[in-house]
């Protein structure tokens, strides 16, 4: 979620009451919706990668620090420093990505503070309370060592 965050700059699901409703249509799968051109390609991917509902497909911390250092490399780097063709490639179509997205969010931006608008609703309200009744018939993962595939 925080990757949506930063990709958007909005809270994931502003649009929604934070309520138990909204819990359990997270364990059934919704994820908050992106606007493709609002962030990278392979930000997206890999965003949802993280978000699936398997964690073993999810990807580990080490897979996210490559990926998001393949990512910051293809931003800054220059053809010359690259010897394969294919990372050239790859290279090329990262930044061709994130150019894209910069353009988009400054158009948006601009037409944002134009017409003033506000994005958030005024029901959506974090709110902690227990959801024991709620979630009781989800699936129950044995320790907390399911979910850890490195130590940081």
């Amino acid at each position: 979620m925080i990757m949506y965050f930063a990709a958007t700059g909005k809270q994931p699901f502003y649009d929604r009451d934070y309520d138990e409703l909204l819990v359990l249509d997270i364990c059934k799968g919704i994820r908050p919706e992106i606007n493709e051109p609002k962030a990278p390609k392979c930000y997206i991917d890999l965003m949802k990668r993280c978000w699936d509902l398997n964690m073993n497909n999810r990807p580990n911390a080490i897979e996210i620090e490559e990926l998001i250092n393949v990512f910051y490399d293809a931003y800054i780097s220059d053809e010359s420093d690259v010897t394969s063709v294919e990372k050239v490639q790859q290279y090329r179509e990262i930044k061709e990505q994130i150019k894209e997205a910069e353009e988009y969010r400054k158009a948006e931006e601009h037409l944002s503070s134009i017409e003033n608008e506000s994005t958030t609703d005024s029901q959506s309200k974090c709110v902690s309370h227990l959801l024991n009744s709620y979630t009781e018939g989800l699936p129950k993962y044995n320790s907390n060592d399911d979910c850890l595939d490195c130590e940081i």
